[in-house]
């Protein structure tokens, strides 16, 4: 028999296996990825601390803000894994360490940690009013030795921030972690043998010799740079990126960090495909299919041709400028039909994109729209060699050159620019053949996009989704292109108020060129009263000062002859093209009483009949929408144990979008509507509401009731959930788990730096 004094032994020699066995990969990094990668991932993470992986929490934390809208100068990047590898680079890039003390202090993680355990929210209950919980707050970032006053300012700052905390599984585990010394190990992305076949097949076309592949091999980096790339039979979460390494297939990875995909690599370079490492999140998870199809399709639109090169473009800020004369040898039909290819990939890019904080963009369109293509056989820039040669040099875009004196200047050169081309592009088309409906490019499911604008933030889907909207783009190749390059590749998070206003003031052309050439598919006596309504009020003094006349006179071959041509466009184009993922979304265009999608059990029929009558309806009649944030969530429970959920987006009216500034002045309250469908349609929740299916009618009844925040309170109560719910986290994340099931491709952890307080 063992004596008290072994016994203690062994017990203490068992606690130490246990405090032992704390493994980051598989102890740590799930209560990170779980309570802590919501607010602490891509650029806006508070304080740049990225907690997706152990790079990240390596690097730690900055006082550095990447989102400045006022600086006068660039300010270094700060990519993760790309601008700087491991601890020590990072801390001559000016990050802190989080994990480890200072004078005797303990790690700064660990302090926030207890201060928020310390103040506990009170269950389901509003936040204090003076807790900002805005994306826009400052954050003062405390170094350990500034903690103690950071603390006492701050008594509700303490993490997670605002919102329920760790439990105390949780929190036991981190403490144990961190007493340990908190170590920190990689869990690097193994690709399986079928990725690695495929990864092997792509990086040796791409680096194939010759002066043909070298540009088309560049031309695809640029715009796949920024893609979860994913492959045939690959495994599910592997995702790979495109890199420029100075090391080549079969050695490790070096990669080059220029600040733009477009800056010249240096002399020697080789195109790899990376493994992405760290926690996949949604608003900067956008995927691109790989494989064998994929890349007999690529050396078939870019190599059946035989066109020459001379010599290999350089680099620099006028290659950068106008893509169109860098990339001329390669022909343009090539180039367009990549890109209708996989179309919402590249919407997605520039109007989702990985920024995270994209107002410098999404201040520029409307809440809600629909895009379309111009079919590559009646895009001129494609089909007319003459008018191509005229029409690339007006082409070039702004924004390489960052001084702000020169602002007003640069400025006015490429808007005269664009207002050459596009007076150059009305005439030319006016001697065209009319736009019908064979101009309208239908080649795959990617050809009709909805765009949903939540403010700083947009998503795009297939198909066409809710009400028909008030404007319609119509792209055509170099409309498509310049928005690529202009908000994608050129675009520069890190760069001054001068690069920022130059590429927001462009596209702001972009979209009214995608506007315009809308409005040719319509009678051209109805052109000028649409785009009247488009651009009301101070809209008109733009039209004026910046924008070039329309045609009206030139007809459209389409037969449109009532009273609202654009509304009869909308209604043919849903009916011709339905087999194209046209969706037919009865929730917000109910013809009937038939309100809701067929298959569906009896309880949510009634609960998809109730919804629609609060979809399309504008807020006049419908005041709850003056209380909703841009993006609620809505999870209705079957009595089964299944679960629906649904988007109700807020569309915010406008009476136009023509302007940098003072957007509030422009808003339209009472014309704002909510689009309601059955799929998780941001990457930033605002608010999430649940309830049974049997209490949907209660809910819609009790919504179409509101009148102010008063009368709505009652319904927050009874069915939200707030940051301050025991349960927040479970809620939370069976958002993402719905798009898991239903789109796995696409999965990823949502944001919760937009959670309101309500």
């Amino acid at each position: 028999m063992l004596k008290p004094a072994a016994l203690l032994f062994l017990s203490f020699a068992a606690g130490m296996a246990r405090a032992e066995a704390i493994s980051y990969v598989d102890d740590i990094q799930p209560i990170l990825t779980h309570k802590c990668v919501a607010c602490h991932t891509c650029y806006d993470a508070p304080c740049q601390l990225n907690l997706g992986s152990a790079e990240g929490i390596l690097r730690g934390a900055s006082k550095q803000l990447v989102y400045d809208g006022t600086r006068s100068k660039a300010q270094a990047t700060t990519r993760l894994y790309l601008d700087a590898q491991g601890e020590a680079a990072w801390r001559l890039r000016g990050f802190h360490s989080v994990l480890a003390g200072e004078n005797g202090q303990a790690a700064l993680i660990r302090r926030m940690l207890e201060l928020g355990r310390s103040q506990p929210l009170e269950p389901n209950a509003k936040l204090p009013d003076n807790l900002d919980i805005a994306i826009t707050r400052s954050n003062s970032c405390p170094l350990p030795g500034e903690f103690a006053a950071y603390a006492q300012k701050n008594p509700h700052g303490g993490m997670p921030f605002a919102v329920t905390g760790l439990n105390d599984d949780e929190y036991a585990t981190l403490e144990r972690w961190l007493a340990q010394g908190a170590p920190v190990a990689e869990q690097a992305l193994k690709p399986s043998a079928v990725e690695l076949r495929q990864v092997a097949q792509w990086e040796n076309f791409l680096n194939a010799p010759g002066a043909r592949q070298s540009l088309v091999s560049r031309w695809l980096y640029e715009h796949l740079f920024l893609a979860h790339l994913h492959f045939e039979g690959g495994e599910p979460g592997h995702f790979f990126q495109m890199v420029r390494s100075r090391t080549p297939s079969g050695k490790a990875i070096d990669p080059i960090a220029t600040r733009r995909p477009n800056d010249d690599p240096g002399s020697e370079f080789y195109y790899r495909l990376w493994p992405i490492q760290g926690v996949i999140v949604h608003k900067t998870h956008i995927t691109y299919p790989l494989g064998e199809d994929k890349l007999a399709r690529v050396k078939a639109l870019f190599f059946a041709e035989d066109w020459t090169l001379d010599a290999v473009p350089g680099y620099g800020a006028q290659r950068r400028a106008n893509p169109f004369e860098t990339f001329a040898a390669i022909p343009a039909q090539a180039r367009y039909q990549f890109m209708l290819d996989n179309a919402e990939y590249f919407v997605r890019t520039f109007i989702r994109g990985p920024v995270c904080r994209g107002q410098i963009a999404t201040d520029v369109i409307r809440d809600n729209f629909w895009a379309l293509f111009q079919a590559p056989e009646h895009d001129l820039y494609l089909t007319d060699a003459d008018y191509r040669s005229e029409a690339t040099p007006l082409l070039a875009m702004p924004g390489q050159f960052d001084d702000i004196g020169d602002l007003l200047g640069l400025w006015r050169d490429y808007r005269n620019k664009r207002n050459d081309y596009e007076n150059l592009r009305r005439d030319a088309y006016a001697d065209a053949p009319p736009a019908d409906w064979t101009h309208i490019w239908s080649g795959n499911d990617n050809a009709l996009l909805s765009i949903f604008r939540q403010h700083d933030s947009a998503s795009v889907r297939k198909g066409l989704l809710g009400e028909i909207p008030q404007t319609l783009w119509w792209l055509d190749y170099p409309l498509l292109e310049r928005t690529y390059y202009q908000l994608v590749v050129n675009f520069d998070v890190f760069g001054n108020v001068s690069h920022q206003a130059q590429t927001r003031l462009y596209f702001d052309l972009i979209r009214n060129g995608a506007e315009v050439n809308f409005l040719r598919l319509l009678p051209a006596r109805s052109r000028e009263a649409y785009l009247d309504d488009w651009y009301q009020n101070s809209g008109k003094l733009k039209m004026l000062l910046d924008y070039t006349s329309v045609d009206h006179r030139s007809p459209s071959a389409i037969a449109l002859n009532g009273k609202d041509p654009k509304q009869q466009f909308a209604e043919q184009l849903l009916q011709r093209y339905d087999r194209l993922n046209a969706r037919p979304d009865p929730i917000n265009r109910c013809a009937g009483a038939h309100c809701y999608r067929d298959g569906l059990p009896k309880e949510l029929q009634h609960a998809e009949q109730a919804l629609s009558r609060l979809a399309s309806r504008p807020a006049g009649g419908l005041r709850v929408i003056d209380q909703l944030p841009e993006a609620t969530m809505l999870r209705v429970q079957l009595s089964d144990g299944s679960r629906e959920i649904y988007s109700l987006l807020r569309n915010r009216a406008h009476s136009n979008v023509a302007f940098m500034l003072g957007e509030e002045l422009r808003y339209q309250p009472r014309l704002d509507t909510l689009t309601i469908y059955p799929e998780v349609m941001s990457s930033y929740p605002n608010f999430l509401f649940n309830l049974k299916a049997g209490e949907v009618d209660a809910f819609v009844k009790q919504m179409e009731g509101v009148r102010d925040a008063q009368s709505f309170e009652p319904i927050v109560e009874r069915w939200g959930i707030r940051r301050s719910h025991p349960e927040f986290w479970r809620y939370f994340h069976d958002l993402a788990e719905h798009i898991r099931e239903t789109q796995p491709l696409e999965a990823g952890v949502l944001d919760m730096n937009r959670y309101q307080n309500l």
